[in-house]
């Protein structure tokens, strides 16, 4: 049986007395209740929508509604209640362009014209900075007395003791096997180097050198890859580093009759070779030297690439051969030998300028002083300042 209800706004609402209003009883043609004409789960509903309980048997429930009060009139529902809405679709302006005007026959007043004039043009997208690039030697020295600085840390790596100095990428590769197996065993030490301290590197490079025909382009090329991938099983990322150095061996005897690329650029087109260790092979590397010259404000640089363009732009051509091993060393011994640094200094030819140096590496001289006994001899020079 379908009603007819009026919502506040007196419009006409017509629907299913359970499904729109739900507001008075249904009523059969005697005027009698019919609630028990209804199931359950209807009379659940009813109960439900005058918030009245829903417990008991259908006795229960139908008494329940027969003495419920009539729904107020606010309850009915109103047409936006019963009608249903589609949602604003949101519509984007677009602008119109003058030619689009004229032919439209549009005017558009001077007060329009005005405002158009005000509105600001779309920005235009910026293009990351280039950086400048700079030439060897064009640059000044970072600071006045660098030489000296320079000539110190010389002095105090002359023992040449650091873990670079027997294990390093420099000092591997074995020098009587001839000049392309040299420069192939420099390039395999520097590719396992990354992620990988000096010791395992040094101890890998051994493992392969001893293995079969020795350490050759060739025998890493005929090399079984699950032979080789145990030969490096210790060094960092070795799965990876047994693919790079496999396809480099195959690269180097179809492009380059088994010797490594001529240059720089051309290295770096080797998988698992980026600009640091192709620079190294090439002459000498500037990687490991980034922290420290950042440190002492000899270069301003985010990147060890950017150490080593900003350290050529100054430090003059003549030291470029040993700044790796040199710095490299002394910064293992910074950070590694602290105590045999230390004795070093205090015997070195200016043992405060020493110090100084070694506090701006971050070296705590009063602490390691303290640890090897020696707190008098270092207070002593350190009043000298």
């Amino acid at each position: 049986m379908t009603r007819t209800l009026r919502s506040k706004s007196s419009i006409p609402v017509c629907g299913s007395p359970r499904s729109v209003s739900q507001a008075a009883k249904p009523q059969d043609a005697s005027g009698d209740s019919s609630w028990s004409d209804m199931t359950v789960k209807e009379l659940k509903k009813e109960l439900r929508a005058r918030s009245l309980p829903v417990s008991g048997l259908k006795a229960s429930l139908i008494e329940r509604l027969e003495n419920a009060p009539a729904t107020p009139a606010s309850a009915a529902v109103g047409i936006e209640d019963a009608v249903p809405t589609t949602p604003r679709k949101r519509t984007l302006r677009r602008v119109v362009t003058p030619e689009e005007e004229a032919t439209l026959g549009i005017v558009v007043t001077p007060e329009e014209e005005a405002k158009k004039a005000k509105r600001k043009p779309p920005a235009a997208t910026k293009s990351p900075r280039k950086r400048p690039k700079i030439e060897p030697g064009s640059l000044p020295p970072p600071e006045e007395g660098w030489e000296d600085i320079y000539n110190l840390v010389e002095e105090l790596r002359k023992d040449r003791t650091a873990p670079v100095d027997h294990d390093g990428a420099e000092q591997l590769p074995e020098k009587t096997k001839g000049e392309k197996v040299f420069r192939f065993q420099v390039l395999v030490a520097l590719m396992l180097s990354s992620q990988t301290k000096d010791a395992v590197v040094g101890m890998t490079m051994r493992k392969l050198q001893q293995a079969g025909a020795g350490l050759t382009v060739e025998n890493i090329h005929s090399m079984d890859p699950q032979t080789l991938n145990e030969l490096l099983h210790s060094v960092g990322f070795h799965n990876n580093k047994t693919v790079f150095i496999k396809a480099a061996a195959e690269t180097l005897i179809e492009k380059y009759q088994g010797d490594i690329p001529p240059t720089a650029d051309e290295m770096m087109e080797l998988k698992g070779v980026g600009p640091k260790m192709a620079y190294i092979v090439e002459q000498i590397a500037f990687v490991h030297m980034h922290k420290n010259f950042n440190k002492l404000n000899w270069v301003n640089s985010k990147t060890p690439e950017q150490t080593r363009v900003q350290l050529e732009g100054w430090l003059p051509r003549e030291k470029w051969s040993d700044v790796n091993v040199l710095w490299v060393g002394f910064g293992q011994e910074v950070q590694q030998q602290k105590g045999k640094l230390l004795r070093k200094i205090m015997t070195c030819s200016n043992p405060l300028g020493a110090m100084k140096l070694v506090k701006r590496l971050g070296f705590d001289v009063k602490k390691e002083a303290k640890k090897i006994g020696m707190e008098e001899e270092v207070a002593s020079i350190m009043k000298q300042n």
